[in-house]
């Protein structure tokens, strides 16, 4: 275990130190420490959620209660008899600067000042409210990660219709799997986009769509460099630019009950059809809220880029930013397209505060051997944030080494399910190698063994206890809660399964070794994949890898997939070097009994390894949905393997 930190704090003036004064001068906490600043956040949910709405200066109308149903997980709500509109939150100031930057991989940058971005919100939300859209009405985006696709949401926020969007890479099945379960009745996609020096167009796939999905009236053309044009499409059509230029602003502003819903996103979809899960206005908002300033440190002003497509949690987080008045980046296409280092071009010269990116880009940089501080001034940024995968304590120290020394990582894990985290950052803590920091305020996180008891410092299920804010609003069309119920409450009684295998460590932080179900079990010890990975790696001219498990002679077996770099042939002699670095970093128990070499690992698009549809593929089981993938002909090179039948 890691005693000596990568990082410490100056808490002086982070806004979680302004919090804890802020409870002192209204006598609810006396803060000591962060563990019990928690623990009360915990115990005392009703002062807490209220306290979180008062510190962060939610615009609504706050009435008792804050909770009822407390003890019941499933049945439980938060501010029941409160109101509040989420686009009025999110345009709450007077700033006069940027409110979005967009970057795309090829083109020019594109800015919205914050009068702007108001200006076409209400442009847009005219246009829905004219065209019968009211509240609890589905509008959908298959779009690139541009600035239309934030004025859409925040459009359909403002006259509480609901937003849901897909990235633009997605085919007509996998919209179709999504979108085809909403039933929304606005339809936005833009004309083309740009990834890995290619561009890709978007239009001719849209024909199918409507013909599967009839609920859809109305469907608006997005000109991805943002000039006018004239678009020659199979179907009809509206313009962006005519919503824009002659469209009348709707300056009214209606508010909803904090649980109305806002958006829905979806579950990977690679057992089946995606599940649509469904997030509340008020839950959403306030849970961004709370971690944006508490665990991040977002303060007004702040330059906050995140590296993610519409069709990931990370732009819904990215987007709620705004709420806290800092200014958002996008960047859409290839963050390797032009230079390996491109993002940090961005981030020295737009002086970024806060960025993030899936765990596999950190890894990739790692990989490629890139000084990035040796090139960049990287002054302003303050923290870096990582999510998508469990980031390896050779990447953690790869940041501190090559990116920057005196800066606050914060690892993170929650997931699509709370649009949020369970544990994250923590800018009044020190970071540890390979930890995530702690437990977020409000989250009642735990790790559970089989038997559902908890446990110290040793693997096992991560699990929350008791209710949250930010607790979905359900699955859509799920009468009585049934799916919902069996995906997160049937493993344990009244506490919330995540699905992720977990330890808790002696600086009271987490390590996460992946997903639950990609877990390994050999000879009776569980493994997480995250833990192989970590080790093979770092091994010369292997680029990823994925391990699962196969069944064998009533038995079952660990298979270890490489990926190398191109040319390399994977030999024998490497082989061997993978096992004896495997057992001598690990232990026996974690060797693979084959080790095969493949041209492509299976990814969902937002850049998590999809361990499970290689486990069912190389034990001869169906995979469903393979739309949901970004490299969905990487499978056929794990199909029919001659090498497992021995």
């Amino acid at each position: 275990m890691n005693n000596k930190p990568l990082w410490k704090p100056n808490i002086k003036n982070t806004l979680l130190s302004k919090y804890a004064q802020f409870l002192k001068k209204n006598k609810l906490h006396n803060y000591k420490n962060y563990k019990n600043l928690h623990r009360w956040s915990i115990e005392n949910k009703s002062f807490f959620w209220k306290s979180v709405w008062d510190f962060t200066e939610v615009v609504g109308l706050f009435n008792e209660p804050v909770v009822v149903n407390e003890k019941h997980f499933v049945n439980s709500k938060f501010f029941i008899n409160s109101k509040l509109n989420y686009t009025n939150n999110i345009l709450n100031n007077n700033l006069k600067d940027n409110a979005i930057v967009f970057y795309p991989e090829k083109g020019k940058r594109r800015a919205l000042t914050w009068a702007t971005l108001k200006k076409n919100i209400n442009k847009f939300s005219n246009y829905l409210k004219k065209n019968g859209i009211k509240k609890g009405d589905r509008v959908g985006g298959v779009l690139p990660n541009i600035p239309e696709a934030v004025v859409g949401f925040l459009g359909c926020a403002k006259i509480g219709a609901v937003w849901s969007s897909c990235s633009s890479d997605f085919g007509a099945e996998a919209i179709i799997d999504r979108f085809g379960q909403i039933k929304p009745r606005v339809l936005i996609v833009s004309d083309y986009y740009y990834y890995n020096n290619k561009k890709i167009e978007t239009l001719s796939k849209i024909k199918k769509v409507l013909k599967k999905i009839k609920s859809i009236k109305s469907v608006i053309v997005v000109s991805y460099d943002g000039t006018e044009k004239k678009h020659r499409t199979n179907f009809k059509h509206e313009s962006w630019d005519s919503i824009m230029s002659e469209g009348k602003e709707l300056s009214s502003d209606i508010l909803y009950n904090f649980n109305s819903p806002l958006y829905i996103l979806y579950s990977s979809g690679t057992t089946g059809k995606p599940k649509c899960i469904v997030h509340g206005v008020g839950g959403s908002l306030l849970q961004h809220k709370k971690e944006h300033q508490l665990h991040c440190n977002i303060v007004p002003k702040s330059r906050v880029f995140y590296f993610t497509t519409c069709g990931w949690m990370m732009w819904n987080w990215l987007v709620g930013c705004l709420a806290s008045k800092a200014t958002i980046y996008l960047y859409d296409g290839s963050p390797f397209a032009t230079k390996k280092d491109r993002l940090f071009k961005i981030i020295e010269k737009e002086k970024i505060t806060h960025f993030g990116a899936g765990a596999k880009y950190f890894d990739s940089l790692k990989k490629h051997k890139l000084n990035i501080k040796k090139v960049f001034n990287l002054k302003e940024l303050k923290t870096i944030f990582s999510t998508g995968s469990p980031l390896s304590k050779e990447s953690f120290n790869y940041i501190y080494k090559f990116i920057k020394k005196n800066i606050h990582l914060a690892s993170i894990c929650g997931g699509t399910d709370i649009v949020s985290c369970f544990i994250g950052g923590n800018p009044n803590s020190p970071v540890y190698s390979g930890e995530i920091q702690c437990r977020g305020l409000g989250m009642d996180v735990s790790v559970f063994d089989e038997r559902g008891k908890t446990i110290n410092k040793r693997k096992g299920e991560l699990v929350c206890l008791s209710t949250f804010v930010s607790k979905p609003l359900g699955f859509w069309n799920d009468k009585n809660n049934k799916k919902f119920k069996e995906v997160y409450f049937s493993k344990f009684r009244n506490v919330w399964y995540q699905g992720d295998y977990a330890e808790i460590t002696q600086h009271g932080g987490f390590v996460v070794y992946g997903r639950s179900d990609a877990t390994l079990n050999s000879g009776g010890v569980r493994i997480g994949t995250a833990e192989i990975y970590g080790v093979v790696e770092k091994i010369e001219n292997i680029l990823e890898c994925v391990a699962v498990e196969q069944k064998y002679n009533n038995d079952t077996r660990i298979v270890l997939f490489v990926k190398t770099n191109k040319g390399f042939l994977l030999d024998e002699t490497t082989k061997k070097s993978i096992i004896k670095k495997i057992k001598s970093s690990l232990s026996p128990k974690h060797t693979p009994a084959k080790i095969l070499q493949v041209s492509d690992i299976p990814k969902t698009k937002s850049g998590k390894i999809v361990e499970l549809a290689v486990k069912k593929l190389i034990n001869g089981e169906p995979v469903v949905n393979v739309s949901s993938l970004i490299n969905p002909e990487s499978l056929e090179g794990f199909k029919n393997r001659k090498e497992l039948k021995c």
